[in-house]
């Protein structure tokens, strides 16, 4: 069941769990048993897939940051496209887990010509260096949440006529989508759930999951607390 915000002062936004829901049967989307606690992806995997959907027909050929979201916008792009995209990584301890396409640290690269670039790092620091490496008319999608003001100079974007787009929150079509994708085969998220530890070790789970680069996704089991 995707996130709602009819839960009051309870933030909903870093996942919750209830012992009972009532919600309208539309709110729900039903899932295989075997996907178990994979099915939380799901909804990433819908942002994933909008990202892709709602541009003009452009896979990346570039996506910077291999966290969870850039992982499955890379495994998209390989499952839709046939393509295989380069990954922009710089922590080493996040660098291993790509499936049939190229993670490398931006400073040995050297390419200049890529058509679109999917940024998830969150850098709002990063856009005249992204410019710089398009090549004329690319496409720079802002697939990230940034905290600070977006910048970048006028200049080098003029000439090589950049786009610059804001992928937005994903919508029913998305998520019905992946779905299919995942219980067809098409599209595998595993490895991408790293860390699990049971409710009562909340506190020390969100430690970990903000500060460990080697967490990629966390779970809480509320299977013994509800």
């Amino acid at each position: 069941m995707p996130g709602a915000n009819c839960f009051g002062s309870v933030r909903g936004l870093f996942g919750g769990a209830a012992s009972r829901l009532v919600v309208p049967g539309s709110r729900v989307l039903p899932i295989r048993d075997d996907l178990a606690e994979q099915g939380i992806l799901l909804a990433l995997a819908a942002t994933a897939h909008h990202a892709i959907a709602a541009g003009p027909g452009s896979y990346p050929d570039l996506v910077v940051g291999h966290g969870v979201l850039g992982r499955l916008i890379a495994r998209l792009t390989v499952a839709l496209s046939g393509g295989s995209p380069t990954v922009w990584e710089r922590n080493p301890a996040r660098a291993g887990g790509a499936r049939d396409y190229v993670v490398i640290d931006p400073e040995v690269d050297q390419r200049q010509d890529y058509r679109a670039i999917y940024d998830v790092s969150g850098d709002a620091r990063l856009l005249d260096r992204l410019i710089a490496r398009l090549t004329k008319g690319g496409e720079i999608v802002l697939a990230g949440f940034y905290d600070e003001p977006l910048a970048f100079a006028f200049p080098p974007a003029f000439m090589r006529e950049v786009r610059i787009r804001v992928a937005a929150e994903w919508a029913e079509s998305d998520l019905v989508a992946v779905k299919e994708m995942v219980e067809s085969g098409v599209l595998s998220f595993d490895g991408l759930i790293t860390h699990r530890q049971d409710a009562d070790q909340a506190e020390a789970a969100y430690q970990i999951a903000f500060s460990d680069p080697a967490c990629l996704k966390m779970v809480l089991d509320w299977r013994g607390s509800a």
